[in-house]
């Protein structure tokens, strides 16, 4: 009985280690990730881009634009993950937008006064 106690305690610290080392590896990587520019997903799953971020010093908040003109201040470990980009996917999703419209324009993204009257209408509609 004592041998397996041993062998699973050992299995606990080898494991526990090789956790550790990816962790760190992950958060270096994301640390590297961090820059000015880079789209992030936030830990309350607000998308945002990162427009100042001091990898140094992590508990300056980092400031996190969410809409356009609107920056947030959050600290850094509110930062869930970089967000990479998947170009060929946006594509091929516009492609079949444009092909199911029948038109070569892209689709506009709607204002939050044209959301807000689209929902007004909606709304009297029903």
């Amino acid at each position: 009985m004592l041998p397996v106690l041993g062998v699973l305690i050992v299995f606990m610290f080898i494991n526990s280690r090789k956790r550790q080392k990816q962790m760190k590896a992950e958060q270096e990587e994301k640390a590297t990730k961090t820059v000015p520019g880079a789209k992030v997903l936030l830990q309350g799953g607000l998308y945002g881009t990162i427009v100042a971020f001091n990898p140094d010093d992590l508990d300056e908040p980092a400031l996190v634009e969410i809409a356009p003109g609107t920056v947030i201040e959050v600290h850094s470990q509110a930062i869930l993950r970089i967000v990479e980009p998947k170009d060929a996917v946006t594509e091929d999703v516009a492609d079949a937008a444009d092909e199911a419209a029948g038109s070569d324009q892209t689709p506009s993204i709607e204002t939050a006064e044209e959301t807000r009257a689209r929902l007004e209408r909606d709304a009297d509609d029903k």
